[in-house]
């Protein structure tokens, strides 16, 4: 029952509707003035992720409208240290961010102010984010390998005029370092990796979710998956895929299935049995923010994935100790 997307076309119809479906590519035109909601249910944000096999730095633009958001986050979950925790919350942004409206086109997302500076450049298959605040600096540079990415634009049972139009891009080599007091964390190209979590959209004020994504090797060849459910209405798209050797490969829908504690294993499979993947944490990063109505809390279980996933073509890969995460969140925003 899932559409793809073959062609280009809006976001929103004339009505302010979602035009649901799934793609590889920004194949959909998001414009923020065709949005028909008061601007302070919109949401918009630039995530970016850097990991290796101990460290996680953490870089976020983004606003829920009445509430917005400029942090970095490093810590090393190996040894489970939080490193550095910088955050800034802005009251009542309403737009002044200047969110890009594509995440693939090239495109400058900056903000100054107040003796912070964050920049996220796009050119091409190249990306690169850099940080200036208080001692600290960032230089990270990511490199696209596989041209495909998981884009989603899905529809809200509860609001004809709610959507989520969301672009995950992994299987990004990593390379750069972070500087703070006097010390260094660097992160090398052959063993580092990059997501970007960009979301748009109306959503309704209680949602809850499940999300997973990671990069690795498998013998060599560059494997990678985006992996969630629990939000919108997933029936014409899901953002369930697989990413190998520079193809993509759509899968239906999964279920995330926890023990009684977070630090348990996790276990993610699919209904056609194509996917099994096991998750055993080491680290459970919590966040948890309350400000104005905003009220979050989410838990990002860090550890090793192992299990199987199969291609389109039936081929069926063997997954072993591929390092990322996968998180539950709850919220009222």
């Amino acid at each position: 029952m899932e559409k793809e997307v073959l062609e280009r076309g809006p976001v929103l119809d004339k009505k302010g509707r979602p035009v649901p479906g799934f793609s590889r590519k920004s194949t959909q035109v998001y414009q923020r003035s065709a949005i028909k909601a008061p601007p302070w249910r919109i949401k918009e944000w630039d995530f970016y992720q850097i990991t290796n096999d101990r460290l996680c730095l953490q870089l976020t633009i983004g606003h829920a409208a009445y509430a917005g958001q400029v942090s970095l986050m490093l810590f090393d979950f190996a040894k489970g240290e939080k490193l550095l925790d910088l955050n800034r919350i802005l009251p009542l942004p309403f737009g002044s961010l200047h969110m890009p409206e594509d995440a693939e086109r090239d495109h400058i997302l900056a903000y100054e102010k107040g003796g912070v500076s964050m920049r996220f450049e796009a050119k091409g298959n190249a990306r690169v984010l850099t940080c200036r605040w208080e001692d600290t600096e960032v230089f990270v540079g990511l490199e696209r390998c596989n041209p495909d990415s998981l884009v989603i634009n899905l529809p809200f049972d509860e609001n004809a005029r709610a959507f989520y139009y969301n672009h995950k891009i992994n299987c990004m080599t990593a390379q750069g370092y972070v500087r703070s007091g006097g010390k260094e964390w660097k992160f090398d190209k052959q063993e580092s990796f990059g997501i970007l979590d960009w979301g748009r959209g109306v959503w309704p004020f209680h949602n809850e979710w499940y999300w997973s994504n990671g990069t690795g090797y498998l013998d060599g060849e560059m494997f990678g998956f985006n992996l969630g459910c629990g939000f919108g209405n997933t029936d014409t798209a899901s953002e369930n895929m697989l990413f190998y050797k520079g193809k993509s490969h759509k899968i239906g829908k999964v279920e995330f299935l926890l023990g009684k504690d977070y630090m348990d294993p996790w276990r993610i499979r699919d209904r056609e049995g194509r996917l099994d993947l096991t998750l055993t944490p080491i680290y459970d990063r919590t966040t948890a923010i309350k400000l104005l109505w905003v009220n979050n809390c989410c838990h990002q279980m860090f550890g090793s994935f192992a299990g199987k996933a199969v291609l389109d073509d039936g081929l069926e890969l063997k997954v072993e100790n591929v390092i990322s995460f996968a998180e539950h969140a709850v919220n009222n925003w």
